[in-house]
C-alpha cells in the first residue's frame, strides 16, 4: 500500500494548523452552554447534518462533488474507519465534557494528538531531527506541569466525573485513529470531499438516536451556540484535514497541543465577563510555567530542520 506524503507546504499547514488550535480551543465552551438543554445525541447529530448541509452546498457550487466513479475506488475500509472513529468521538466527547468541565475536556483530549503523532512516525515513516526530539522533550515536561492542576481534581473527583473522564479518554484513542485513516484517504480524494462522506456517514449513523424536538426547547442563546458549534465544526476539520495534507502529522500534532491552553485563558476571560456561565479552574504557578514550555516544544517541534 502507497502511504500518503503531505505536499510540502509547512508554512500553510502551519497556519491551517493554528486556526485548527483557536476553533477547537473555543469549541468546548458553546457546546457545555447547549448540553444544559439538549442531550448529547441530538446536539451530535445535529452538528454532523448541518456541515454536511453546507458542505453539500458549497462542493455543489463549485461542482467539486465526488463523482460516482471516485466512490466507487475509494478505500471503504479506511472510510468506515474515518467515519465511524469521528462518530464516535463525538458522541464520547460530549459525554465526557457535559460529565466534567471544558478545561478537563481539552486536558484528557490531549492524548489524542500525540497518538496521532505517533502514528506519523511509525505509520506514515515521517522523521524528527535532534531538534524535534528536544521539542517533544520539552513539550512532554510541559503537559505534565499544565496538567498536574488538573490530575489534582482528577485524583479527589466525583464517580460522574471520573466517568466523564473516562469517555474522554476513549474519545482520544478513537480520534487518533479517524486521523491516520483520513491522511491516508487523502491518497484517493480532495479533503473536503473525505469530510462531505464522513458528515454525511456520521449524521446517518446518529439519526435513530436523535431527537429533533429537543431543539425546539432551546433559548435564543442556545441556538446560538449550537449554530456556532457546527460551523465550528465545518471549518475545523476542514482546516485540519487540509493541514494534514500539506504537513507531516507528527507535526501538526505538536501545534494541536497548544489547544487547551486556548481553551483555559477562553474559559478565564468569559468566566470574568459572565461568571454565571462558567467558573474558571484554578492554576498554578507551575501550570502557568508548563503552559509556557507547551508553547515553546511545540514550536521547535513544528519549526524545526
Amino acid at each position: 500500500m502507497t502511504l500518503h506524503r503531505s505536499s510540502g507546504e509547512w508554512r500553510l499547514g502551519l497556519v491551517l494548523a493554528l486556526i485548527t488550535v483557536l476553533l477547537w480551543g473555543v469549541l468546548p465552551i458553546p457546546l457545555k452552554v447547549v448540553l444544559q438543554a439538549a442531550d448529547v445525541y441530538t446536539v451530535t447529530w445535529f452538528r454532523f447534518l448541518l456541515s454536511f448541509g453546507l458542505l453539500t452546498v458549497y462542493l455543489g457550487i463549485r461542482q467539486q462533488l465526488p463523482s460516482w466513479q471516485t466512490l466507487r475506488s475509494l478505500r471503504l475500509d479506511l472510510l468506515t474507519i474515518a467515519t465511524v472513529s469521528l462518530a464516535v468521538n463525538y458522541l464520547f466527547f460530549l459525554k465526557g465534557l457535559n460529565a466534567t468541565s471544558p478545561s478537563n475536556a481539552q486536558v484528557i483530549i490531549q492524548l489524542a494528538p500525540v497518538l496521532m503523532g505517533m502514528g506519523g512516525l511509525f505509520v506514515f515513516k515521517e522523521r524528527y531531527h535532534l531538534r524535534q526530539w528536544l521539542g517533544l522533550s520539552v513539550l512532554a515536561f510541559g503537559m505534565t506541569l499544565f496538567f498536574n492542576d488538573q490530575l489534582q481534581v482528577l485524583a479527589g473527583a466525583s464517580a460522574a466525573y471520573l466517568l466523564g473522564s473516562f469517555w474522554l479518554l476513549l474519545a482520544a484513542i478513537v480520534w487518533a485513529a479517524y486521523a491516520l485513516a483520513q491522511k491516508q484517504l487523502l491518497q484517493q480524494l480532495s479533503s473536503p470531499g473525505i469530510m462531505w462522506l464522513i458528515y454525511g456517514g456520521s449524521a446517518l449513523l446518529f439519526t435513530p438516536l436523535a431527537a429533533p424536538t429537543a431543539l425546539f426547547n432551546l433559548t435564543g442563546f442556545q441556538w446560538t451556540m449550537l449554530i456556532f458549534s457546527a460551523f465550528n465544526t465545518l471549518l475545523a476539520y476542514g482546516a485540519f484535514a487540509e493541514a494534514l495534507d500539506r504537513w507531516d502529522a507528527s507535526r501538526v500534532s505538536a501545534v494541536l497541543s497548544l489547544t487547551p491552553i486556548i481553551t483555559m485563558g477562553a474559559v478565564f476571560m468569559i468566566s470574568g465577563l459572565f461568571p454565571a456561565m462558567l467558573t474558571a479552574d484554578a492554576m498554578t504557578w507551575l501550570g502557568l510555567m508548563g503552559a509556557m514550555l507547551v508553547v515553546s516544544g511545540s514550536a521547535s517541534i513544528a519549526l524545526g530542520k
